[in-house]
């Protein structure tokens, strides 16, 4: 590891655990996990440097691991149980696939448009407070020294955010199903 990965590793390595640690309720399991992040981690050694929010960014990538080990342990174990002791077909064939379909990419693109179109329409303070929280992915805490108000500022901005956008979003005829569902 670099000077830099080094660092970015001891200032970020028990939130690491502690995060896997509770994602798992395991110790075996979390040191697994973490050690998978970490590895992600050096191969894309690269990317750190470009990165704002190293804590996020950290926090990103170990709810992706843990969600596609999941994925990959829920799968493993729903399709193996109830296999017979011999096959004439390969086990991976009998796995679905559980790529999201072209169709519900585009779907899903057009959706988040929509949304960020709408979000267009909330006071900027509201606007601000959204994106921080769910596309930078930024902690309340973080919100809060960035705005330059206290945490429940922060909280009550959210949920009026969150409010003010489902109304919008509900008074378009063509999002309704969408937001309700």
């Amino acid at each position: 590891m670099t000077n830099c990965l080094s660092g970015i590793y001891e200032e970020f390595n028990r939130y690491i655990y502690h995060l896997c640690l509770k994602l798992t309720r395991n110790t075996a399991e979390a040191e697994d996990l973490m050690q998978e992040v970490w590895v992600k981690v050096v191969r894309n050694e690269e990317q750190v440097r470009q990165v704002d929010h190293v804590k996020a960014w950290l926090t990103t990538i170990t709810m992706n691991t843990f969600r596609d080990r999941y994925r990959k342990n829920v799968r493993r174990s729903k399709y193996m149980m109830s296999q017979p002791e011999t096959l004439d077909v390969p086990i991976l064939d009998l796995v679905p696939n559980n790529d999201i379909s072209t169709e519900e990419q585009i779907e899903k693109e057009a959706v988040t448009k929509m949304v960020q179109e709408k979000m267009q329409q909330l006071d900027g303070i509201y606007q601000k407070t959204l994106w921080y929280f769910y596309v930078d992915q930024y902690s309340l805490a973080e919100i809060s020294t960035l705005m330059k108000v206290s945490i429940g500022t922060v909280k009550s901005r959210l949920f009026r955010a969150k409010a003010r956008l489902k109304e919008i979003l509900l008074a378009d005829a063509t999002l309704q199903d969408v937001v309700t569902a």
